[in-house]
């Protein structure tokens, strides 16, 4: 992998920290992130997104939404179907019937099409997004399958050298609706080294749901420079969820002995000891390298490590992504989405701004955390603590805890927010050096 100058990549100018409290009025949280943390969500970002308009859909994404792809051919395949179906009570309609010859990596775009096109013909118009049943193959030509199957297979995914790829209309957005809305189908790969691993992790799944886990996100920052590039988003995160949710930071190689892991995120190739800790249901964990996403002949460490550790979301990429953050999710998307109550597989996908590389494994539908406020009509946010209405400003920053930090700013604590900004901006960073870690 190679560093990257990826601050300078479509990059926009922050808001100034008195344009920022001057909106006090409005959602501060939406408004002030792009000063919080400007390299991780307004700096590096694609045109606007057209999921912030007010009409995208919105309402929830469950078992009638999700596609169940199945290799007939591969008797592990049609298992773990079988009981994904039967357990997370998937309609039969959405049973996605293909076949292929089993056991090969990484699979020909020209074999892909034939497949795509048949999934296609068999889909219901009400699928918004896939589960394929399979670990391999992982790959199409210099794809990610996941991402062969969300939007086609496009070479303009996939980069020779450190270049930018095709960005993902969904990132960051508030779509409920990605097929709906954009075209594409998010997709993840209920993957594992045996077929009862894989129905371990459904059953992780299911028991997560509506839980609200209170465990710990650890956000590990390591002494490999090339590959720690998501540690500067990490101060940010903690000060913006830190109200609602445990946040450790740890200057460390490994994490020893916790009972309690929500999230873990790093940057290694190897990550040592995962499997002295408990990761909790619904548990999402992946680390910043090369080649994660070859799940079975990667010279690095497999994503799949962290489901056998007891994970149930992961993220590698299959191809030479060099450094870029946005070829890997951003952890503090995932933290903010997962936390509103979405599921898995959209705060995974809806983090990475460039998927075309990665490939996304886990049990999609799981969905840990339930909303801490509800939806009022015209698109109104209540907040539980005071129930104040707040008027939702049409941002896709406009989440459900926007009001504790308009009240932060409101009672005086602006300083913190320029502090932190001032401390942690993206041009007093680091620049990364070429240099693969593959």
């Amino acid at each position: 992998m190679q560093g990257t100058p990826a601050d300078k990549i479509h990059c926009t100018v922050a808001p100034t920290e008195q344009t920022c409290m001057k909106q006090a009025g409005r959602s501060i949280r939406g408004i002030c992130l792009g000063l919080l943390l400007p390299w991780s969500i307004t700096a590096c970002d694609s045109a606007p997104n057209p999921a912030d308009d007010s009409t995208v859909s919105a309402s929830a994404f469950g078992p009638e939404q999700l596609g169940v792809i199945v290799n007939d051919a591969d008797p592990s395949s049609q298992r773990i179907a079988e009981y994904y179906v039967k357990q997370r009570r998937i309609p039969a309609g959405n049973v996605i019937h293909t076949s292929f010859r089993p056991g090969d990596s990484i699979m020909r775009p020209e074999d892909f099409q034939d497949i795509k096109n048949e999934v296609d013909r068999q889909t219901p118009a009400t699928v918004q997004a896939y589960a394929l049943t399979w670990t391999v193959p992982y790959r199409v030509g210099c794809m990610s399958i996941t991402s062969a199957f969300a939007a086609g297979f496009d070479a303009d995914f996939c980069a020779l050298g450190c270049k930018p790829t095709r960005p993902s209309p969904y990132f960051n957005s508030r779509s409920r609706r990605p097929h709906t809305d954009f075209g594409w189908r998010p997709t993840i790969m209920l993957a594992g080294t045996r077929a009862s691993d894989v129905e371990a992790l459904i059953d992780r799944g299911i028991e997560a749901d509506g839980s609200n886990p209170a465990g710990t996100a650890y956000l590990l920052s390591t002494n490999d420079r090339q590959r720690n590039t998501r540690a500067r988003f990490y101060p940010g995160i903690r000060l913006l969820q830190s109200d609602r949710f445990r946040i450790e930071i740890i200057d460390a190689n490994s994490l020893h002995y916790r009972d309690d892991v929500m999230f873990y995120f790093t940057g290694l190739a190897r990550v040592a000891a995962i499997d002295t800790n408990h990761f909790l249901p619904g548990a999402i964990a992946d680390h910043l390298t090369s080649t994660g996403g070859r799940l079975t002949d990667s010279r690095q460490m497999s994503s799949l490590r962290w489901l056998e550790a007891g994970a149930t979301g992961s993220y590698g990429t299959v191809a030479e992504p060099c450094n870029f953050v946005q070829k890997f999710p951003r952890p503090n998307l995932v933290i903010d989405t997962y936390l509103n109550g979405e599921t898995l597989i959209e705060s995974y996908w809806k983090s990475v701004e460039w998927p075309g590389q990665g490939v996304f494994i886990g049990e999609p539908l799981a969905t840990p955390f339930l909303p801490v406020s509800a939806q009022q009509p015209g698109g109104a946010m209540t907040d539980t603590e005071s129930r104040e209405t707040i008027p939702d400003s049409g941002s896709r920053f406009a989440t459900p805890d926007n009001a504790y930090m308009r009240y932060a700013a409101s009672r005086g604590s602006g300083f913190v927010l320029h502090d932190s900004y001032r401390q942690s901006r993206p041009d007093r960073a680091p620049k990364m050096p070429p240099g693969r870690i593959d």
